[in-house]
C-alpha cells in the first residue's frame, strides 16, 4: 500500500513516435505535386501562420519548411505531427501528441492514424515500428526525502536543476534511457503550460513525476516493435527499469549502496509495475475543463494589462489611483476605436479553426 506522504495520480504515456511504412493504392494517395505548392506558397508568403488543408478524414495545419531528418512536409493537428514524403522511407513518421495520448490512449490515437492512412488509400507495406515512448508515473509527493546520492542507477551521466535552492528535477541517462524525476507543476508553470494536467490529478500542486524516455534500440530488446508489442511487453520493459537499471534507495551506514533498503515510493512504483497490465488509461481530459482553464488564463492576462492601463491614466492625469470599473471603461472605449466588424468576424472564424487543430 502506497505511504500516506504519496499517492500515484496518474500513469500514461507522455510521448510516442512511430515510423509507418505505408503504400498507396493505384489512383489514391496524396497529391504531392500540390501539397509542394501550396508549401512553397506558404514560405513565400512569410506568413507566421500555417495554412489549413484537409487530406483525407482530418484537418491539419501545413508547416512551410521540411524536417530536418530529410522529410519535405510537416502537418499539425491536436492528434499528431505527422512528417512525410513521396519518396521517403518509412514513408511516414508521426509524433503522437501529449494530450491526444492523455485523452483517448496510445491504441487509441494508433487506430485514428491508420484510419486517416487508409481515407487516403495507403496500405501498410510492413508493421510500424515504434521509435521513442515516454512512460511517465505522476505522484502527489509533499515532501522530497532523497537527494541525487539516493539513486543507484546503471547511467553513467547524471544532472541535477534547481529552483530559488530548491531541487526541480534528478536526471540519469542522455541516450537510449533517460529518467527523469522532476516537479511536474513547476515545470507546466514555467514551460509545457499543460495546465490540464490539474484536472486529471486532482490538484495543482506537489506533483513530482517519474518519467522514462526510451528510444528504439532499448524497445527492440524487449521485443518492442509495434502497438501490439508495447501492449504485450511494457510491463518487462518497466520491470527492467525500475527493478534493474535505476532504484531510488533510503540511505544506510553500508557502503555497498546497492545494498540500501529501497525507497518507500520506489517500493510503490514497483509494485504499481507489477499491475501495469490492468492500470492502462484510466481517467480522461474533459475537453470543456480545458477551456475553461484556458480562459481563466487568458482572463488573468488581461487583467494585468488592465492594471497598466489604471497606471498610464493615473500618470497621463497626474491621478494616485484608478478604480477597477474605470479602468474597464477606458478599455472599452479603445476597443471600440479598434474594432473592425468583418475583420473580427474573419478572425474569430480563423481562432476556432487554428484552435480546433491544436494552435493555440
Amino acid at each position: 500500500m502506497p505511504s500516506p506522504e504519496f499517492k500515484l495520480l496518474l500513469f500514461g504515456h507522455d510521448t510516442v513516435q512511430c515510423a509507418y511504412y505505408l503504400r498507396a493504392d493505384d489512383g489514391s494517395g496524396i497529391d504531392f505535386e500540390r501539397l509542394a505548392i501550396d508549401r512553397e506558397e506558404l514560405r513565400l508568403s512569410k506568413l507566421k501562420e500555417p495554412k489549413v488543408i484537409q487530406l483525407g478524414s482530418e484537418a491539419f495545419l501545413l508547416e512551410p519548411n521540411g524536417s530536418r531528418s530529410g522529410y519535405p512536409f510537416i502537418i499539425n493537428n491536436p492528434a499528431f505531427r505527422i512528417e512525410f514524403g513521396e519518396y521517403n522511407v518509412p514513408s511516414f513518421f508521426v509524433t503522437f501528441r501529449s494530450e491526444a495520448l492523455w485523452r483517448v490512449g496510445t491504441q487509441a490515437l494508433h487506430q485514428r492514424f491508420m484510419s486517416w492512412a487508409e481515407s487516403l488509400g495507403f496500405r501498410p507495406d510492413k508493421p510500424e515500428g515504434l521509435s521513442r515512448v515516454d512512460f511517465t508515473f505522476d505522484y502527489g509527493l509533499p515532501v522530497i526525502d532523497f537527494d541525487e546520492d539516493s539513486f543507484v542507477s546503471l547511467s553513467n551521466k547524471d544532472a541535477k536543476h534547481r529552483e530559488n535552492g530548491k531541487v526541480q528535477t534528478f536526471q540519469f541517462g542522455r541516450d537510449d534511457i533517460v529518467l527523469r524525476i522532476y516537479n511536474k507543476v513547476a515545470e507546466i508553470k514555467q514551460q509545457s503550460n499543460k495546465v490540464w494536467f490539474y484536472e486529471l490529478w486532482g490538484r495543482d500542486s506537489d506533483v513530482w513525476r517519474i518519467e522514462w524516455q526510451v528510444r528504439k534500440d532499448v524497445l527492440r530488446r524487449f521485443g518492442i516493435r509495434t502497438f501490439k508489442d508495447l501492449d504485450d511487453q511494457q510491463g518487462d520493459l518497466l520491470r527492467y527499469l525500475a527493478g534493474e537499471h535505476t532504484t531510488l534507495r533510503v540511505k544506510a551506514e553500508d557502503g555497498n549502496r546497492s545494498r540500501w533498503p529501497l525507497h518507500p515510493l520506489w517500493v510503490d512504483l514497483q509494485e504499481q509495475i507489477k499491475r501495469f497490465n490492468c492500470t492502462g488509461i484510466y481517467r480522461e481530459v474533459s475537453e470543456m475543463g480545458v477551456l475553461n482553464e484556458r480562459l481563466m488564463r487568458m482572463a488573468i492576462s488581461i487583467n494585468g494589462y488592465l492594471k497598466r492601463i489604471a497606471a498610464v491614466r493615473c500618470l497621463q492625469h497626474n491621478e494616485d489611483f484608478m478604480p477597477h470599473r474605470e479602468a474597464l471603461v477606458h478599455l472599452q472605449r479603445m476597443l471600440a476605436q479598434v474594432h473592425d466588424p468583418l475583420d473580427w468576424q474573419q478572425d474569430v472564424q480563423k481562432r476556432i479553426k487554428h484552435m480546433q487543430l491544436g494552435r493555440w
